[in-house]
């Protein structure tokens, strides 16, 4: 009888629970798309794009460093909410090919640039670059972490990583309309380096909130 009344018991505290609140990838994407938007619009209030961009935008290179980080953000975005349902299966190989890509033209660029290599992949702004796209990123990442705490991820620091990886990848597209520096030996190394320190981030924030 102990045991009967034990389980009848858990089953009213289950069943009186209150019911945690469900989790919406559409309201995550809504939202850190949103808080990204907002956050380049004030960005972009405050600094401006750049001065000519409507002429430079014809170039390749002003293009691949709009494109690729936006393709690696859409990559990112869908392999984070796919990692947050406990059967989830999400192979990473989509986000090898905006990788690649950029890889390819930063080794276009050593193999036709006749010298001052070194120049180029410093550049004039790389801390800049690297603060101005860590600071964008930090609100639409933490809402992106809270949000994904209704869901299961299975892995949580994997999860917190693609978050990063897309939300970095994402203000890094942004982030190119006001950046003058156009060889891809700067913006593959610095746009490459804040993805992933954004990255990292949502890495320790999803090992920290995520697990389960």
């Amino acid at each position: 009888m102990t045991d009967r009344r034990s389980t009848e018991d858990l089953i009213r505290d289950l069943a009186a629970a209150p019911v945690p609140a469900r989790f919406s990838p559409g309201l995550a994407v809504c939202g850190m798309a949103g808080l990204m938007l907002g956050g380049l619009a004030l960005y972009f209030a405050v600094f401006g794009l750049r001065p000519d961009l409507g002429s430079a935008w014809t170039h390749l290179p002003v293009q691949a460093k709009s494109i690729l980080p936006a393709l690696l953000s859409l990559s990112a975005v869908w392999l984070a909410l796919a990692s947050a349902r406990p059967e989830g299966r999400f192979p990473l190989w989509p986000l090898a090919l905006p990788v690649l890509l950029a890889i390819a033209l930063a080794l276009f660029r050593i193999a036709t640039a006749d010298g001052a290599l070194v120049a180029e992949a410093v550049g004039q702004t790389a801390l800049a670059c690297l603060a101005s796209i860590a600071m964008v990123s930090a609100l639409p990442l933490a809402l992106g972490i809270l949000l994904l705490r209704r869901a299961a991820p299975i892995r949580p620091v994997l999860t917190g990583v693609l978050l990063g990886v897309a939300t970095g990848a994402g203000v890094a597209a942004g982030y190119a309309l006001h950046c003058t520096e156009d060889s891809p030996l700067f913006f593959v190394s610095w746009y490459g380096l804040a993805i992933c320190i954004v990255g990292g981030v949502g890495g320790w924030l999803g090992h920290q909130v995520l697990r389960w």
